[in-house]
């Protein structure tokens, strides 16, 4: 299929802690919930409802396929048991005591949305739904961060208890995708697919993935309780958005929503780069440096400027307002240095000591 460059559609559609555009400038959506997010600095540009409490239906997968990548070894060989195939819904059709192996079940639970692709991960996981479920609440809490979110299920399949929120997903969707094995299995189109009951060509269920040569993963979803929902990731130069739509009443819905995001993010919004070991000079003569590489986000129309207060605060500015602050480190030379001036002070210090110590008449 032929692939349409995502700036190209957003061109005629006209294309947090930043400032905020001209209120006629927002997304106008169907979904009931929706959040806009810069993937690298984590800063919210866009936020329909989104701490409210809402069915995720198939962008559950999401959660069960990272905690599968972290915690499983894909090329363990799963025998597949009644349990796993007695669930409905979107299936890959496996067979009981049937053995694929953990890879493909992954695969098949993110790319073609199995539930009995998803219900083997999470018994290979576990050994039981009840643990495989306490274990995934404590990983998503502990592990991921998530603090609104509680599943009954790997699949997602509705359960009046199985909740989360766009916010929730968007911070899972930002940390599934800095797992590269995660991220390559997001983007696949196309998968050939070979088990005992089924060899076919499974087709990545999120369209825009498909369509669009931006749009990196990840998943849709939906059951009658939740609408349709949908998690996406795009890159655009150096610029990483997540956009999560939920509750639309249609397919198309949750499409035309979430390109009405990038559209917005990608025209307004920039993600800057502070790289590790940059160096800054501060308001008190010292230099400073970065420890560690850090993103921000910017509105494209304001200005940025950087400023070192004592003590080496960095403090960057967005027009007038704080995009971030982060404390430096001393540059490692000049902490040598004033080390070695500082010793060489003391031995002179000594030395002069000794030396009328000698002379004195004691």
């Amino acid at each position: 299929m032929k692939r349409v460059g995502l700036m190209g559609v957003l061109a005629f559609i006209c294309i947090g802690g930043v400032q905020q555009v001209e209120a006629s400038e927002q997304p106008q959506l169907v979904s009931e919930s929706a959040i806009l997010m810069d993937a690298k600095s984590g800063e919210v540009l866009y936020d329909k409802q989104g701490n409210a409490p809402m069915y995720p239906a198939s962008l559950t997968k999401i959660a069960t396929t990272i905690m599968a990548l972290e915690r499983g070894d894909l090329d363990t060989n799963v025998t597949i048991t009644e349990e796993a195939i007695d669930v409905v819904g979107t299936t890959v059709f496996l067979m009981e005591d049937e053995e694929l192996p953990l890879e493909q079940l992954v695969k098949g639970m993110l790319i073609n949305s199995g539930n009995d692709a998803s219900s083997a991960v999470a018994l290979e996981l576990s050994g039981s739904k009840e643990a495989f479920i306490e274990e995934f609440n404590e990983y998503l809490q502990t592990t991921v961060g998530l603090e609104d979110t509680y599943f009954t299920n790997p699949h997602g399949l509705f359960h009046e208890n199985h909740v989360t929120t766009a916010y929730d997903l968007a911070t899972l969707t930002q940390y599934a995708m800095q797992n590269e094995e995660f991220r390559e299995m997001a983007a696949i189109e196309t998968l050939d697919w070979q088990s005992e009951s089924w060899e076919t060509t499974i087709i990545n269920h999120h369209q825009l993935v498909r369509d669009h040569e931006e749009i990196l993963g990840v998943k849709n979803g939906f059951v009658s309780q939740s609408g349709f929902t949908l998690s996406t990731f795009a890159e655009v130069d150096d610029t990483e958005l997540v956009a999560i739509t939920l509750n639309a009443p249609t397919a198309d819905d949750t499409y035309r929503d979430t390109l009405e995001l990038f559209r917005y993010g990608f025209e307004n919004y920039a993600t800057e780069t502070l790289p590790e070991g940059e160096q800054f000079q501060g308001s008190d003569g010292l230099t400073y440096e970065a420890a560690d590489e850090m993103f921000y986000t910017t509105a494209r129309a304001n200005d940025v400027t950087k400023e070192v207060q004592d003590g080496g605060l960095l403090v960057v500015k967005n027009d007038d307002q704080v995009v971030l602050e982060e404390l430096l480190t001393p540059f490692e030379e000049q902490t040598v240095q004033a080390k070695s001036e500082n010793k060489e002070s003391e031995d002179t210090s000594f030395s002069l000591f000794n030396w009328i110590k000698d002379l004195w008449p004691w």
